[in-house]
């Protein structure tokens, strides 16, 4: 039987250490180090990514990989493609965070409803099926091919992968999922790492775009290892106050894009709606008339 292996992970940055600190030498904080479980279990099935299965890479000349230029998914939401870089990339991995309550499972789902003729996996570790028809109603379902699936196994959520094969996945939260190659418990940072980087292998050989949406914690930054952000293509930050109406999305990372671009979004009763006249948030009255 092979020994159980264990390492000491800091809860506010994510750094590793092989005993327990008492300061983080990497982020200055006290205290924060906790013993993870980090062995591995050779039993444990692995996915099998579709269309990939028994296909060798090779290295091949960059003037000889084709791409196509005009590529990017519609997500039919002006404000999140312009932030995007004008749409979504395919195989590509995009973290959405914020603080609680603000928004991010009803943009999600309001993109996944969208997006007509493009089928799309919401898979929620957070809420039922009925919680989430119930907003989907409030919403306005437009895409029918918007399946709805309440799991966090990723070994489970593999195989609905390669049974439904969607164009586009969105997992909610990041934090929610384990997997059974780690004995750590859901929502450690091993948990978060390991899970994080079946998901973007996944997105990456079957060409699939992949939506993660991560909690921060209370100074701000996203939750989990910094190496999680290192990970993905594009972190999103998705800010404003639960007391008023408006929200902001804004790029931290992007390698298909632009940082400096803003979607600005109104909270209503039937989901977020885009703004696209910024000047009606500073001048709402002149708007009216």
């Amino acid at each position: 039987m092979a020994k159980t292996k264990t390492t000491f992970f800091c809860q506010n940055c994510g750094a590793q250490s092989s005993k327990w600190i008492g300061k983080c030498p990497s982020c200055g904080e006290w205290n924060t180090y906790v013993e993870e479980v980090v062995q591995r279990e050779e039993k444990a099935g692995k996915w099998q990514s579709m269309g990939a299965s028994g296909r060798e890479r090779k290295p091949q000349p960059v003037t000889e990989i084709t791409f196509d230029t005009d590529q990017r998914i519609h997500t039919h939401d002006a404000e999140l493609n312009r932030v995007l870089g004008g749409g979504l990339v395919p195989g590509s991995v995009v973290l959405i965070g914020g603080e609680p309550g603000i928004g991010k499972s009803t943009l999600m789902l309001q993109v996944a409803l969208n997006c007509k003729g493009i089928k799309v996996l919401y898979i929620s570790g957070e809420e039922s099926e009925q919680q989430i028809r119930m907003r989907a109603e409030r919403i306005g379902i437009k895409n029918t091919d918007c399946y709805i699936l309440t799991e966090t196994s990723t070994q489970i959520i593999f195989q609905h992968l390669e049974e439904l094969r969607p164009g586009m996945v969105i997992i909610d939260s990041i934090q929610t999922l384990h997997t059974d190659n780690i004995d750590s418990s859901a929502g450690s940072i091993s948990q978060i790492k390991e899970t994080a980087a079946e998901m973007q292998r996944f997105s990456k050989i079957t060409n699939t775009p992949v939506f993660l949406i991560g909690h921060i914690t209370k100074d701000g930054s996203l939750a989990g290892p910094k190496i999680l952000e290192h990970m993905v293509d594009t972190v999103l930050n998705f800010e404003g106050d639960r007391n008023y109406g408006y929200r902001i999305l804004r790029a931290a990372k992007n390698r298909f894009g632009s940082t400096s671009e803003l979607g600005i979004y109104e909270m209503q009763d039937t989901g977020l709606r885009e703004v696209s006249n910024p000047s009606e948030i500073l001048y709402p009255s002149a708007m009216k008339m």
